[in-house]
C-alpha cells in the first residue's frame, strides 16, 4: 500500500470518526455499586434492559444510547470528582444516578454550578429538589417526604400516642424523621416521641438500639433503617420481643432488596412502602416483568425499575427536546410525561420532582419468606405539596 493511499485512508477515518460519534448519545452514570450491591446490581440490569430496548428500536431520533458508568465510592467528594471526569473527559451529554442522599446532594450542587443536566435516580432526600434545588437537577424516585406521607394514613389510623423513631444518622434518615414528626404532630397534636435512635449508617449496634426502644415503652415505632442495618435490627427486635403488640410503620422495608434477606424472620404486620414484584398484574408491569425475566432469568427488584426508568426518562427527554443541549433538555423535562411499569407519571415543572408513586401494604409470611399483602399503589402526585408551597421551599432562581 503506497504512502498516498495510507494518507487518504487516515484522513477518511479522521473525518468519519466525529460523524460516527455523533450517532451516539453518551449518558454519564455514577453510583455506589460497591457499597450497595443489593439495590444497585438490579438497578444496573434495569438500565441495561432499557438501553437494549431503546437501541433495538433505532435509538432516539436515530441515535443510539450509551451509558458510561463509574463508582462514586459512596462519598460526596469522590462523586463530584467522578462527575467532573464524566463531563470533561468522557464528554457525556448528561449525568444520572447516585444512591445515598448526601452523595446525590453533592452531585446536584455540582450540576447547578457547572450547568450540567443531572437526573437523580435514587437518593430520597427532599432537599435535592426543594431546599437545595436548582435549574439543572431533576428527581425520579418518590422522595422521603412523599413516602412518609404515604405511610401517614396507617400511622394516624393506629391512634397511638407514644412513638419511637429509629433511623440512620445521615441526610435520608434525618429528613425522614423530621417529616414523620411534623406530619403526625399536625394530624395528632397530643402525640409523644419517647425516643429517637439514630445509629451511624452501616454501623448499628442493633442490640443496644432495640433495647433502648423497648425501655422507652412506646406504643408504636417508625423505622427508617434499610439493608444490613435493618436485618440486624429486626433480628434483635424479634429476639427481645420489641415489636410484639406494637404498631410499626417502616420506609422501604417491603422492597425485595431488603425484605428477601430476612427470609422467615420478616416482621409480619409492619406497614411498609415497597414493591410486591410477584403480585402486580397491570399490563404495563407484566410486559416489563416478562422482558426482565427473559433477559436475566431472575425477578426484578425495585432497583431494576429505578434503573429502567432512569434511562427511559432520559430517552423521553432527548426525544422531546430533539437535542442533547442542556438548556433544551431542562425545558423538555418540565412537565415531561413518561410511561413506566407502574403506569404513567410526569416530572413537575414547579420542582422537577417525578410523580412516580410507590406501593404501600403490610408484610406477611408466605412459604417461609416475607411478602407484601393488602397493598395498593399510591400515586406520587397525591402526596406532593402544591406548586405554591413548593415555590416557597425552592431557592430563588432555581427555575
Amino acid at each position: 500500500m503506497n504512502t498516498r493511499l495510507l494518507a487518504y485512508l487516515a484522513l477518511a477515518f479522521s473525518l468519519a470518526t466525529p460523524a460516527m460519534a455523533q450517532q451516539t448519545i453518551k449518558i454519564g452514570e455514577l453510583n455506589s455499586y460497591k457499597a450497595v450491591p443489593a439495590f444497585l446490581d438490579p438497578y444496573k440490569k434495569g438500565m441495561d434492559l432499557a438501553i437494549e430496548e431503546i437501541n433495538a428500536k433505532g435509538g432516539v431520533d436515530g441515535k443510539k444510547l450509551e451509558v458510561i458508568s463509574r463508582d462514586d465510592g459512596a462519598n460526596p467528594g469522590e462523586a463530584v470528582r467522578v462527575a467532573e471526569e464524566l463531563v470533561t473527559r468522557e464528554n457525556v451529554a448528561v449525568i444520572a444516578g447516585t444512591f445515598l442522599s448526601n452523595v446525590g446532594l453533592a452531585v446536584a450542587n455540582f450540576a447547578g454550578q457547572k450547568k450540567v443536566f443531572f437526573l437523580a435516580a435514587e437518593p430520597l432526600t427532599d432537599k435535592i429538589v426543594w431546599q437545595n434545588g436548582n435549574k439543572y437537577t431533576f428527581h425520579l424516585r418518590p422522595s422521603t417526604y412523599m413516602q412518609v406521607a404515604m405511610l401517614m394514613p396507617a400511622a394516624i389510623a393506629a391512634k397511638k400516642k407514644k412513638w419511637a423513631l429509629v433511623y440512620p444518622n445521615y441526610e435520608y434518615g434525618q429528613s425522614a424523621a423530621e417529616s414523620f414528626k411534623a406530619l403526625l404532630k399536625k394530624a395528632q397534636p397530643d402525640v409523644e416521641f419517647v425516643t429517637e435512635q439514630a445509629p451511624p449508617l452501616g454501623k448499628i449496634d442493633a442490640g443496644a438500639v432495640a433495647q433502648a426502644i423497648d425501655d422507652a415503652k412506646p406504643d408504636a415505632i417508625f423505622n427508617v433503617l434499610f439493608g444490613a442495618d435493618l436485618a440486624k435490627f429486626v433480628r434483635e427486635g424479634n429476639t427481645r420481643g420489641v415489636f410484639k403488640n406494637r404498631t410499626v410503620v417502616s420506609l422501604l422495608s417491603g422492597e425485595p432488596e431488603y425484605l428477601d434477606p430476612l427470609k422467615d424472620e420478616a416482621p409480619a404486620g409492619w406497614t411498609v412502602t415497597g414493591f410486591p414484584w410477584d403480585k402486580i398484574k397491570t399490563p404495563e408491569y407484566l410486559a416489563f416483568l416478562h422482558a426482565y425475566q427473559k433477559k436475566y432469568n431472575d425477578y426484578p427488584r425495585l432497583g431494576s425499575v429505578v434503573g429502567y426508568m432512569t434511562i427511559q426518562s432520559l430517552a423521553a427527554g432527548f426525544a422531546k427536546a430533539k437535542s442533547t443541549d442542556t438548556e433544551k433538555l431542562v425545558t423538555a423535562f418540565k412537565g415531561l410525561k413518561v410511561d413506566s411499569p407502574f403506569g404513567p407519571f410526569l416530572y413537575r415543572a414547579s420542582d422537577h420532582q417525578a410523580t412516580m408513586g410507590a406501593y404501600v401494604g403490610q408484610i406477611a409470611l408466605e412459604g417461609g419468606k416475607g411478602t407484601m399483602v393488602n397493598f395498593k399503589y399510591v400515586d406520587g402526585a397525591s402526596v406532593l405539596p402544591s406548586n405554591t408551597e413548593v415555590k416557597k421551599l425552592r431557592p430563588a432562581g432555581a427555575d
